[in-house]
C-alpha cells in the first residue's frame, strides 16, 4: 500500500496585538492580506484573554506587537497569542516585535542583577515561538539569546534615505551619542557618502537610569550639520545633552535620528525645547498626538517589515534587503 500524497501549501496569516493597530494595518496593506480577526479583552483583575476567530492549523503565523506603555501587559498579550497559536497547531510562529522589550538589560552591571533581555527570549521560546523578527536591537548580541532564527532588521536605511533627501547637500558629520555606537556611526557615515564622524564622551551612573552626563565632543563638528544617531529616545535626557554639547562646540545645526521613539515624560518637552532642527523617529512604537511637536518627523517601517515577512514566508533572504549587512 503506497502512502497518500498530499498537496503542500503555505498560508501566511498576520496577527496583531492591541498595542499598535495602525502599524499592523499598514503592514497588512503592503502584504495584501487582512489581519486575522480575534477576540481580545482584559478581565477586571488585569488578566488577558485572546481567541482567534479562524482556523490557524498548518499556517505560517506572524504575530506583530509594539511593546509600548504598559509594556508588561503587551508583552504578556503577545505571549498569550503565541501560546494560543501553538495550541491551535500553527505550523510556524514568527514573533514580530519592532521594539525588543527590556533590551537595555542585556548584561549585568553589578552582582545580583537580572539579564532581562535573555528572559524575554526564553519566555517567547517557551510559549512556542519559532522565530523572532525585530528592528535595531540595543545591542546585537541579543540575537544570541533566542534559541532559533532572529531577523535583525535595520531601520537605518529608512532614516538615512530621509537624511539624504533632506540634507544631502549639507556638510554633514555623523555623531554617536557615546563611544559604544561609533561602529554604527561609521555605517551611517558610509551610507551618507563617506562623511566624517564624531562622538560624545559621556558617563552614566548605573544606579540612576535615564540619566547621563555629556562630557565632551571627540571629533570636528564646528560649522557642520551634525546628524546625531541613536537606537532609542526614552526620556530624552541623553540626546538633548548631546545636542547642547554639539551646539556649544560650534555645530551649525543638529538633526536627531533614532529608530524607537519611546518618548516617556518629559521627552516631548525636552525635545521640543532643544536646539535640534529636526527629530526623526520611526513608527516602531505608537506616538500619540499629545507626544508630537513641531520638528518631529515620523517615518514608517511598515514597508520594510512587510518585505521581511514576505521573504521569511517564501524562504527567501532577509539579509539581501540590507545589501548583505543585516
Amino acid at each position: 500500500m503506497s502512502p497518500k500524497q498530499g498537496t503542500p501549501k503555505k498560508n501566511l496569516m498576520l496577527f496583531s496585538g492591541r498595542a499598535h493597530k495602525e502599524l499592523a494595518e499598514e503592514v497588512a496593506q503592503h502584504l495584501n492580506v487582512t489581519i486575522t480577526p480575534q477576540t481580545a479583552h482584559t478581565f477586571a483583575n488585569g488578566e488577558l484573554f485572546v481567541r482567534f476567530e479562524e482556523s490557524v492549523r498548518g499556517t505560517d503565523a506572524f504575530v506583530i506587537q509594539a511593546h509600548t506603555t504598559p509594556i508588561n501587559e503587551f508583552v504578556m498579550e503577545q505571549l498569550i497569542m503565541v501560546d494560543a497559536l501553538k495550541r491551535a497547531s500553527a505550523k510556524r510562529i514568527t514573533v514580530v516585535m519592532p521594539f525588543y522589550p527590556y533590551a537595555r538589560q542585556d548584561k549585568k552591571h553589578k552582582g545580583r542583577e537580572p539579564i532581562s533581555a535573555r528572559l524575554i527570549a526564553d519566555l517567547f521560546k517557551t510559549a512556542g515561538a519559532d522565530r523572532i523578527m525585530t528592528v535595531d536591537l540595543h545591542t546585537a548580541q541579543i540575537q544570541g539569546f533566542f534559541d532559533g532564527p532572529v531577523d535583525h532588521l535595520m531601520a537605518q536605511t529608512v532614516l538615512a534615505d530621509h537624511i539624504k533627501k533632506t540634507y544631502g547637500d549639507a556638510d554633514i558629520t555623523v555623531v554617536s551619542p557615546d563611544s559604544g555606537r561609533v561602529r554604527l556611526a561609521e555605517k551611517w557615515a558610509q551610507t551618507l557618502g563617506d562623511r566624517p564622524i564624531a562622538f560624545i564622551h559621556k558617563t552614566r551612573d548605573p544606579d540612576k537610569p535615564n540619566q547621563a552626563v555629556a562630557n565632551r565632543v571627540v571629533g570636528k563638528v564646528e560649522g557642520k550639520l551634525c546628524v546625531l544617531i541613536d537606537d532609542m529616545i526614552d526620556t530624552g535626557g541623553t540626546i538633548v545633552k548631546a545636542t547642547e554639547a554639539l551646539i556649544d562646540e560650534g555645530a551649525a545645526d543638529v538633526v536627531i535620528a533614532t529608530t524607537h521613539g519611546i518618548l516617556s515624560d518629559p521627552a516631548t518637552q525636552r525635545l521640543s525645547a532643544c536646539k535640534a532642527r529636526e527629530v526623526i523617529v520611526t513608527n516602531s512604537l505608537p506616538i500619540p498626538e499629545e507626544k508630537r511637536f513641531p520638528g518631529l518627523t515620523v517615518l514608517s517601517i511598515a514597508p520594510m517589515l512587510a518585505e521581511a515577512i514576505q521573504q521569511v514566508f517564501e524562504d527567501g533572504s532577509v539579509t539581501s534587503l540590507f545589501d548583505g549587512n543585516a
